[in-house]
């Protein structure tokens, strides 16, 4: 059982989100894998899981990689707003995140395009993400196709790249004995400077369960 919340909050919800990241990162299998929200042209929510590849405690982003030409691109494109959850069961904890969407600076994704094995990099570019196809041995085909072609290394597709969520609001639970559990919200404004945003000063507030 995790200790509840600090008494009093801390003015911002960065470093102790930093904290438990870490924490979890370091202990749980799979603790990078967040749940990503996004909402359709059409107005439907949609979601699925996603892994999270970094965050930024001083500008309170976190960032994704993916294909921007698959469907949650193309939500993202629309309504550049999303939601991600992190539910780490095993220690009681869940982080909800609400922000902005921006897309990564190219160099980001550059680097983090070279990180990936050889053989997922084959992958992700052969694949138009979301896009219907006749079979899986269609899929695979095109998989060896692109491994033979790319032999000497597959370069990053102009169409795949990296998201910074930019969170402006964070809310951070903690089970508690006699479902007395603890959850805290802190709220900020955030204004746009280029391709990126500020974040105005922190207002927050204990939630009951």
């Amino acid at each position: 059982m995790k200790p509840p919340l600090p008494e009093p909050l801390p003015a911002s919800p960065l470093e102790l989100l930093e904290s438990w990241m870490q924490e979890a990162f370091a202990s749980i299998r799979n603790a990078h894998a967040m749940t990503l929200a996004t909402v359709e042209p059409d107005g439907r929510p949609s979601a699925r899981m996603v892994l999270c590849r970094g965050f930024d405690r001083q500008a309170g982003w976190l960032v994704f990689y993916t294909d921007r030409e698959s469907a949650k691109g193309r939500a993202l494109a629309t309504t550049p707003r999303a939601a991600l959850v992190f539910h780490w069961d095993a220690v009681e904890r869940q982080v909800r995140i609400e922000g902005l969407v921006t897309r990564a600076p190219d160099a980001d994704s550059d680097a983090y395009w070279l990180s990936r094995p050889i053989e997922a990099r084959h992958a992700a570019a052969a694949s138009e993400q979301s896009r219907p196809i006749a079979s899986r041995a269609d899929f695979l085909r095109k998989i060896e196709e692109t491994a033979t072609r790319f032999a000497g290394g597959t370069p990053r597709p102009q169409r795949w790249g990296g998201y910074r969520v930019w969170a402006e609001r964070v809310e951070l639970w903690v089970g508690q004995p006699a479902r007395a559990h603890d959850r805290a919200l802190w709220t900020r404004a955030l204004t746009r400077l280029g391709d990126s945003y500020a974040g105005g000063p922190w207002t927050v507030t204990r939630l009951q369960p």
